[in-house]
């Protein structure tokens, strides 16, 4: 019994003991100068956070910023406008010649049973080619993949090629479920054009079943002009209706209409703002996202949430005092989505200017719940596997070889170390690349999380790499 009272009685202590409290033991464990930066950080950022009124803006007063568009360049205006009112010590724009694709009209499809219409939602892929004025009608054969389609050769020409290869659900990690897939969008087209399909319809790339198309990057690759075929996405549940109605009805035919181009190369910016650092200010860690994006939605999540990440990992070190040893700088990609123009160029002026980048890390997941970070690395294995312990009452289980960013990439080389942020995963597709990826579906307490679980791996690779 006495056993028992001592036991509620330390517990009530333990609960009576304020959150801010230095003698706080989950403040204080090990007492070391990590655990008690990180939490810093944490507090900062979840107390007195900024990233979530920057998306509000971003996404609601500028909305979708595809590569090439009126859009794009507010972004950009907006961003060094951004950082230079945070006092970032020096601030500039990278120019970058971009793609510049339109989508044009609203694009229109639906098949036909007889006398029966049956109205499907479908948007355009990125880089397609239009329909002629008055769209394209045909038979549908429907495939699970290009090795489907090109075996059936021949027999595609004058058709409508389907293309429903679903997710597969088994995979946890959801980003497995669309590497699975997205094959049939990017190159679905290319390898069908030269056997004379009227057009392409591609299962757009989610585990959700519902009526939004998602769009996304296609590529013709070097075919000639005559085998290029207009692509488009389809809704899930559209996909499976069609794909019941075909078992049905074998020979019904499939409308649709699209009226996107492609137009000249357009002049654009990579953002950058840096804090210079005190012992090694010719050493650099990039911390980045990208910001274009696709124009169905307002790309909130794909990525204005790695965007302001990106900037408030520099605003928390300065608010908090913390003196970076090597240069940081925030990374306003431009042209992630259709080209990778953007993550190219900084590469290029970095080798250009004999540059040392030491690290680097990307968020162009979502602004979903923490879950950890993937590292590409060469050297300092263990070193990043140890941080562990510090990461882990955070709710950051996850450091682990992988893959680290798209716009990063070109980066690599054998002394870098490239990271990837990655927060929970199970909701992002249902929104990437679709008229669903708005600010109301990212939570500020998420982001944030998000924002100090980057600045705490900064604050780790500066610390720590020479």
């Amino acid at each position: 019994m006495k056993n028992i009272f001592l036991s509620f009685s330390l517990l009530v202590l333990f609960i009576s003991i304020p959150a801010n409290s230095q003698n706080n033991p989950i403040q204080s464990v090990g007492n070391t100068k990590d655990s008690i930066a990180i939490k810093q950080l944490f507090n900062s950022a979840l107390s007195n956070g900024q990233c979530y009124q920057w998306l509000a803006i971003l996404s609601n007063d500028i909305g979708g910023r595809l590569s090439g568009s009126l859009e794009a360049q507010q972004a950009v205006e907006w961003g060094e406008k951004l950082m230079n009112d945070l006092g970032f010590d020096k601030v500039w724009l990278q120019p970058v010649m971009v793609p510049h694709w339109v989508r044009g009209e609203k694009e229109e499809a639906y098949f036909t049973i007889g006398s029966a219409k049956f109205n499907v939602p479908i948007c355009a892929l990125g880089g397609s080619v239009a329909t002629p004025e008055n769209g394209v009608t045909g038979e549908v054969i429907e495939v699970q993949s290009i090795e489907e389609a090109e075996a059936l050769g021949e027999k595609l020409r004058g058709k409508i090629v389907f293309f429903n290869r679903p997710f597969d659900d088994t995979h946890i990690e959801t980003f497995r479920a669309y590497g699975g897939c997205v094959d049939q969008r990017g190159s679905g087209a290319k390898a069908t054009g030269k056997f004379g399909v009227l057009g392409a319809i591609v299962r757009s790339m989610t585990h959700s079943i519902d009526d939004y198309p998602h769009t996304g990057a296609m590529g013709y690759g070097d075919i000639p002009e005559i085998e290029k075929v207009p692509t488009a996405a389809i809704s899930t549940k559209a996909a499976n209706l069609l794909s019941a109605k075909l078992k049905e009805n074998p020979n019904l035919k499939f409308y649709f209409k699209q009226s996107c181009q492609t137009l000249p190369d357009a002049p654009s910016f990579n953002v950058i703002g840096e804090i210079t650092g005190t012992e090694f200010p010719d050493k650099y860690i990039t911390v980045g996202g990208h910001l274009d994006s696709w124009d169905l939605g307002d790309g909130a999540h794909d990525d204005g949430a790695g965007i302001v990440q990106s900037i408030e990992v520099l605003r928390l070190f300065k608010i908090n005092g913390m003196k970076p040893k090597h240069t940081l700088r925030a990374v306003l990609f431009m042209n992630e989505e259709n080209g990778l123009r953007g993550g190219r160029k900084y590469a290029e002026e970095a080798k250009k200017n004999n540059e040392i980048h030491i690290a680097a890390l990307e968020s162009d997941s979502g602004g979903f719940t923490p879950r950890g970070f993937t590292f590409d690395s060469k050297t300092n294995h263990d070193l990043f596997l140890s941080w562990k312990a510090l990461m882990a009452p955070y709710g950051l289980h996850e450091i682990k070889k992988g893959g680290s960013g798209a716009d990063i990439g070109p980066l690599k080389s054998e002394t870098i170390a490239l990271f990837g942020y990655r927060p929970d995963s199970q909701r992002y597709f249902d929104y990437h690349h679709a008229a669903t990826d708005t600010f109301d579906k990212v939570n500020k307490r998420e982001l944030e999380l998000g924002a100090a679980s980057m600045a705490s791996i900064i604050y780790l690779l500066d610390t720590y790499l020479k």
